[in-house]
């Protein structure tokens, strides 16, 4: 009967004593050490596709899918673990808002959960709203969505009419259906000049909730 490679990585190979099937013989050998290898997929939909039955994914197995350009791990929990940073997705602007600088954005991390980064501002001619009410500016899809209601607070650059009021802070709320508000204090949210007033994602991280 077949016995296993002396690294303990029970990969199989045949013996003297086995019955002829040189077939048989390299199918146990390439399988044992292609599972023990990074796997590559076109995508996710063809990796669920192809690891079933009896080629079903087990702890420990790393996968590269090329679309979405990311390294996973099998997990004994039966989930897929990132291991490299996602590509930068862009938001999904709403309600005549538009990106300020840095290419707002968000992205899978390794390990778990979502990173967002950029400036948000009006569109020309537009203010910040500083009046406590909520304002939808961008949308996250559902895949990049928290299980439940979060909020952060962020660095702006407001400044009053008179120029005499500065506020450098705004709260941002990311909602479970992955709708993304903002509010501002009274005072400071308003335009001086060419000068737009905006706010920033950097440094928001939260968890997915399929993590």
């Amino acid at each position: 009967m077949p016995t296993a490679d002396g690294y303990n990585q029970k990969i199989q190979y045949p013996v003297l004593s086995d019955a002829p099937n040189i077939e048989l013989a390299f199918q146990t050998v390439v399988n044992g050490l292609v599972a023990q290898s990074v796997l590559k997929f076109a995508n996710a939909n063809e990796r669920s596709a192809t690891l079933v039955g009896s080629f079903s994914p087990v702890p420990g197995m790393i996968t590269y899918l090329i679309a979405e350009d990311r390294w996973e791990a099998y997990r004994a929990n039966g989930k897929w673990l990132l291991m490299s940073d996602g590509p930068w997705t862009p938001l999904t602007m709403a309600n005549s808002h538009q990106p300020n600088s840095g290419s707002p954005g968000w992205r899978r991390k390794a390990g778990g959960g979502i990173e967002l980064r950029g400036r948000i501002q009006p569109l020309p001619g537009n203010n910040l709203w500083d009046n406590g009410t909520l304002v939808n500016f961008a949308n996250l899809p559902s895949i990049a969505a928290p299980a439940s209601l979060r909020n952060f607070i962020v660095a702006s650059n407001r400044i009053n009419t008179s120029a005499t009021v500065s506020h450098y802070t705004c709260r941002v709320e990311i909602r479970a259906t992955g709708t993304m508000w903002y509010d501002c204090e009274a005072g400071g949210g308003l335009t001086i000049g060419a000068t737009q007033a905006w706010f920033t994602l950097d440094g928001i991280q939260f968890s997915a909730a399929d993590d």
